[in-house]
C-alpha cells in the first residue's frame, strides 16, 4: 500500500498562546466518574475479600493431592509470598492510585500494546472467576436443597449479580459486607471446633504424619506450591477499583486479605489431617469443609458451611462485576474497547453496557461448555499466575522508568524479585501439572486478545477497505465515492482526537520521543504540546523552532504549540480540558520529581510517558 496519500498528510503544526484561561468554577473532574471515594476500609475488604477467601473452600484438598501432609506448611509458604506481592501493589497503589491494576502500571511504564496485553489476561481471569463461582456456589446450593437445577441458577446467579453491580458499587459493597462477615463468623467457628476435637483426640492426625510419602520431597514441596497458589486467587482484585476506595483505605485492603489468608488457609488445612484420612483430602472432595464440619459438630455446623459457601463463592461472582467495570471503563476511555461501553444509565450512573456485556459473555460461556467448567479451572490459574508476574514486572518498570515518581510505599527489589520468582513457578508447576490446560488458556486468550486487536487495528483495516473498495467498485464511479468518503470521514474522525504533552523545556530529543510515543500507542495525527509560564521571559527560547524540527521529521503527525499562561496543577489541567475539549485521558507528562507538588491522581488522570 502507498503511503502517500494526500488524506494521510496530517498537515503542518502551528503555535498557539492561551492568556485567559480561567478556571470554571466547577470542581475538578476526574478521569473516570464523578462520584469515587467512597468505599471505607470494611466495605472494600469485603468486595476483594470475598474472592480470596472462597479459595479457603478448595486449596486444601488440591494442595493435599499434591504434597500430602506437608500441605500446612506449603500453604504458610504462600502466605509468605503474599507478603511480598502486598508490598508490590502497595508501591504501585501508592505511586498510581488508578483503576485497572497490571493494566495501568504497565500503560504508564511500557507501550499501550503490552498493558492491553495484561488486561486481556486480567479479563480472562474475571470471566473464569465469575462462571466457576456461580457454578460452584449453584453445586454447594444442589446439596442443600436436590430440586435446584444447576445450569439455570448459575445463570440466575449472573444475571442477580449482574443487576445488582447495574445498581451501583455503594449498594454491591453493603451485601458483599453481609457475605463477608459471615464468612469470616463461619470460618472461626469451624477451626474452633475442628481445633477443640482435634487436641481431644490427635490420634488421626498422628496417623496421617506417619503415613510414608508416595513422592519425594521436591517433588511434593514443588506442585504442592503450585496447586496452593490458588489459594491467592483474587488479590489483584483491590487493584482493579483503587479509585472506588477512600484515601488510605487500599494498603488495609491488601493486609487484610493477607491476614485472612495466612491464618485460615494453613489452619484448616492442618486440622483436616486430624479430622479426615488422607487419602479422603486428597480425593478433592468438593465440600471439605462440609465434611469437618460434620466431624466437628455434626449435621448443623456442616449445613452452616454449605450455606456460608454458596454466599461466599457468590460473593467472588460481585467481585468479579466490580473489578472488571472498573478495568473495562478505564480501557474504553484508552480506546482499547469500543466507546459505548463507556454509557452511563441516568438512573444509577452506573456503566451498564459493560456489566451486561460481561454477564452476556459469562452465560455464553457456561452454555459452550454446557455447564461443565474444568476446562475454565486451568484458564482461570494461569491467568491468575500471569497477572501476578505481569504486576511484579509492572512495578520493576515502575522503579527504574518511573524512579522520580512519588510514592509513599516502597518494596525492594528483593521482595519485588521474590514475589516474580514465586508466580513463576507457580505457572510453571500447574503447566507441568496438567499440560492440555495451557492450550485451552491459548484458545481463550486469542480470543479476548482479538477483540483488543481489532481496535488498535481499525484505521489499517479501515485503509483495507478503502483499497478493497476501490479494486470492486472502480466502474461504479458513484458507489466508490460514497464508500471513499464514508471511510475517509471514519479515518478522519479517529484521528482529530488530539494528544497533549505537557512539556517543561525544549529538549529535542524528549520532544522527539513525546512524538514517537504518540505514533506507536495512539490512533491519532495530531499532538499540541503545552508549554505552562507565568511570564513570557520562562517560555524556553527554542521551543517552538524544535518543535518544527521534529514536526517536519513525522509527516503522519501534526505538532501544535500551545503556550498558557498559569500555574501547573489540577486546576490548569481540568480548565485546559475543557477549553480544548481534550479528555485528561488523552494527556501526558514526563516523571515528575520528589519536588512536585501535586499527586499523579490528583491531574484526573493524566498520563506519565516520559
Amino acid at each position: 500500500m502507498s503511503q502517500d496519500e494526500p488524506w494521510e498528510f496530517a498537515g503542518w503544526g502551528r503555535a498557539d498562546r492561551i492568556v485567559d484561561l480561567e478556571a470554571s468554577g466547577l470542581p475538578v473532574s476526574r478521569l473516570d466518574q464523578p462520584h469515587k471515594k467512597t468505599l471505607g476500609t470494611w466495605r472494600a475488604t469485603a468486595i476483594c475479600g470475598n474472592d480470596i477467601t472462597s479459595s479457603v473452600l478448595y486449596v486444601s484438598a488440591l494442595c493435599a493431592a499434591q504434597a500430602g501432609v506437608l500441605a500446612p506448611i506449603v500453604l504458610l509458604i504462600v502466605a509468605g509470598v503474599l507478603y511480598l506481592f502486598r508490598k508490590v501493589y502497595a508501591e504501585v497503589g501508592s505511586a498510581l492510585p488508578l483503576n485497572g491494576g497490571s493494566y495501568t502500571v504497565l500503560l504508564n511504564t511500557t507501550n499501550k500494546r503490552v498493558a492491553a496485553g495484561a488486561a486481556c489476561l486480567t479479563l480472562l481471569s474475571y470471566i473464569a472467576t465469575a462462571v466457576i463461582s456461580a457454578n460452584e456456589a449453584m453445586h454447594y446450593a444442589h446439596n442443600l436443597w436436590a430440586g435446584i437445577h444447576v445450569f439455570e441458577a448459575t445463570v440466575g446467579v449472573l444475571g442477580a449479580f449482574a443487576l445488582l453491580a447495574i445498581l451501583g458499587i455503594g449498594e454491591s459493597a453493603i451485601v458483599a459486607l453481609g457475605i463477608f462477615v459471615l464468612h469470616m463468623g463461619t470460618l472461626t467457628l469451624l477451626t474452633v471446633a475442628c481445633g477443640v476435637v482435634v487436641a481431644q483426640d490427635p490420634s488421626l492426625l498422628v496417623a496421617n504424619w506417619r503415613l510414608p510419602s508416595i513422592e519425594s520431597l521436591p517433588h511434593a514441596l514443588f506442585f504442592g506450591f503450585a496447586a496452593a497458589m490458588l489459594g491467592i486467587s483474587g488479590f489483584e482484585s483491590s487493584a482493579n477499583f483503587i479509585e472506588e476506595q477512600k484515601e488510605g483505605v487500599f494498603p488495609k485492603t491488601l493486609r487484610n486479605m493477607w491476614l485472612a489468608v495466612a491464618v485460615f488457609n494453613p489452619a484448616i488445612s492442618f486440622l483436616s489431617l486430624g479430622l479426615l484420612p488422607l487419602a479422603e483430602i486428597q480425593e478433592v472432595p468438593p465440600d471439605l469443609l462440609a465434611l469437618m464440619g460434620d466431624e466437628a459438630l455434626g449435621r448443623p455446623l456442616a449445613m452452616l458451611v454449605s450455606v456460608d459457601a454458596v454466599l461466599v463463592l457468590s460473593g467472588a461472582v460481585l467481585t468479579s462485576f466490580v473489578g472488571v467495570t472498573g478495568l473495562v471503563r478505564r480501557m474504553a476511555l484508552d480506546r482499547c474497547l469500543p466507546q459505548f461501553l463507556l454509557q452511563e444509565n441516568r438512573w444509577r450512573g452506573t456503566n451498564h453496557w459493560i456489566i451486561l456485556s460481561f454477564a452476556a459473555l459469562c452465560v455464553s460461556i457456561l452454555a459452550i461448555t454446557a455447564g461443565r467448567i474444568s476446562a475454565l479451572a486451568g484458564v482461570y490459574t494461569l491467568a491468575f499466575l500471569s497477572v501476578m508476574s505481569l504486576f511484579a514486572i509492572g512495578n520493576m518498570l515502575l522503579k527504574s522508568r518511573r524512579a522520580k515518581l512519588p510514592r509513599a510505599v516502597r518494596a525492594g527489589w528483593t521482595t519485588v524479585s521474590g514475589a516474580l520468582c514465586a508466580a513463576l513457578v507457580g505457572l510453571a508447576g500447574n503447566i507441568l501439572l496438567d499440560p492440555i490446560n495451557l492450550e485451552i488458556f491459548e484458545g481463550y486468550f486469542a480470543a479476548t486478545a482479538a477483540v483488543v486487536a481489532v481496535m488498535f487495528l481499525r484505521v489499517e483495516i479501515l485503509k483495507v477497505a478503502l483499497y478493497v473498495s476501490r479494486a470492486l467498485v472502480e466502474r461504479t464511479s458513484a458507489a466508490s465515492g460514497w464508500i471513499h468518503e464514508f471511510v475517509l470521514g471514519e479515518i478522519e474522525r479517529i484521528n482529530e482526537r488530539p494528544m497533549i504533552y505537557f512539556s517543561k523545556g525544549d529538549n529535542m530529543a524528549t520532544l522527539n520521543q513525546a512524538a514517537l510515543y504518540v505514533l506507536d500507542n495512539e490512533q491519532t495525527s495530531r499532538l499540541k504540546v503545552v508549554h505552562v509560564y507565568d511570564d513570557d521571559h520562562e517560555i524556553p527560547p527554542h521551543l517552538a523552532e524544535h518543535l518544527r524540527v521534529v514536526d517536519r521529521l513525522y509527516p503522519h503527525l501534526r505538532m501544535d504549540f500551545v503556550a498558557v499562561k498559569g500555574s501547573f496543577g489540577p486546576e490548569l489541567v481540568d480548565s485546559l480540558s475543557r477549553r480544548l475539549g481534550v479528555p485528561k485521558n488523552y494527556m501526558f507528562i514526563g516523571t515528575p520529581g520528589d519536588r512536585f507538588p501535586h499527586r499523579v491522581a490528583d491531574l484526573g488522570g493524566v498520563r506519565v510517558v516520559l
